[in-house]
């Protein structure tokens, strides 16, 4: 007896109705929150680290608040964000929304059925995963990240919604480091980041 068709995970559902939201007073600048670590993850790299921002309830508030705003106009359905730091904004985000949130995780890291995408790094090459079922064709889709730097990561995310026939509907980031040019790699997407760091 042949068995019900395989039904996808993702549904269109109505949006959460914007709740009280606390109101940050004085105005928080997101950059006192985001510390400079010279030489890391090597000699000559400044680390842009958005811990001391997650430690502080009030700026990690007031970054979701802004990702929300620029979110909320594009109508999105789903926000796919990749492991590990991507995952902390992406799930509150997607909770501030009323929306899905997809995982795009390395490989071998996710237990169903996947589709992958590899992409270069400056070392070589690495690769991300989402579930096959993770959304459906026509599928509005924010890709989202901590930190855009020179886009491969976020490039890899908007080939894997469009495999599955979702579109990309904006990328949104915490932080840029804008003299990477990963907006150069995301060229014909919609970007916007809450801070831009011009130089090194």
């Amino acid at each position: 007896m042949a068995g019900k068709p395989c039904q996808p995970l993702f549904r269109r559902r109505a949006r959460r109705a914007p709740g009280p939201r606390r109101v940050a007073s004085p105005p928080l600048d997101l950059r006192d929150h985001i510390r400079d670590v010279p030489d890391f993850p090597q000699p000559g790299i400044v680390f842009r680290d958005i811990t001391p921002l997650l430690l502080e309830p009030a700026a990690f508030d007031h970054a979701v608040d802004l990702l929300a705003a620029y979110a909320r106009p594009l109508g999105v359905d789903l926000i796919v964000a990749a492991e590990a730091r991507g995952f902390i904004f992406g799930g509150a985000l997607a909770r501030e929304l009323g929306v899905g949130f997809v995982p795009a995780r390395k490989a071998g890291k996710l237990p169903h059925e996947t589709v992958s995408v590899q992409y270069g790094l400056e070392y070589g090459l690495d690769e991300l995963q989402v579930h096959a079922d993770a959304l459906t064709g026509g599928a509005r889709v924010l890709i989202h990240d901590d930190v855009l730097a020179t886009g491969g990561t976020a490039k890899a995310k908007t080939d894997l919604v469009e495999q599955l026939g979702g579109r990309v509907a904006g990328c949104a980031f915490v932080a840029e480091l804008a003299f990477l040019e990963g907006r150069r790699t995301l060229a014909g997407y919609d970007v916007h980041a809450l801070v831009r760091y011009e130089e090194p």
